[in-house]
């Protein structure tokens, strides 16, 4: 079974799609914007990457969701419904952690199955 790496760097690959499976990296948005700005540019990279790999959110499996502090969790979450929609939810765990830089406050890590 084949492993197809997209947009691969030293460090990391944005995507990975193996069995069926598209796992996708972390995701940010700009620094120093607000949750909302940086959870609607983390969803759209993540539209992005996900047309690329050959599916799109309807086939969300799981997503996690990490935010630097959870006062963003309603702004974040805002967001995230009217993007899903309503339908095909994916599993999701959301937590608060510390983040790459203090810039950033929301990561999102999906995972999809292809077409």
């Amino acid at each position: 079974m084949s492993i197809e790496r997209l947009h691969s760097g030293p460090r990391m690959s944005q995507a990975v799609i193996h069995g069926g499976i598209v796992y996708l990296a972390g995701q940010v948005g700009a620094p120093d914007e607000d949750a909302t700005a940086q959870t609607r540019a983390v969803l759209a990279s993540i539209d992005t990457l996900l047309a690329e790999a050959g599916t799109d959110r309807s086939r969300l499996l799981t997503a996690t969701v990490w935010l630097a502090d959870m006062a963003d969790f309603a702004a974040m979450n805002m967001v995230w419904e009217e993007w899903i929609g309503g339908v095909n939810a994916p599993t999701r765990a959301t937590g608060e952690v510390r983040l790459a830089t203090p810039a950033y406050k929301v990561e999102v890590i999906v995972t999809a199955a292809l077409r």
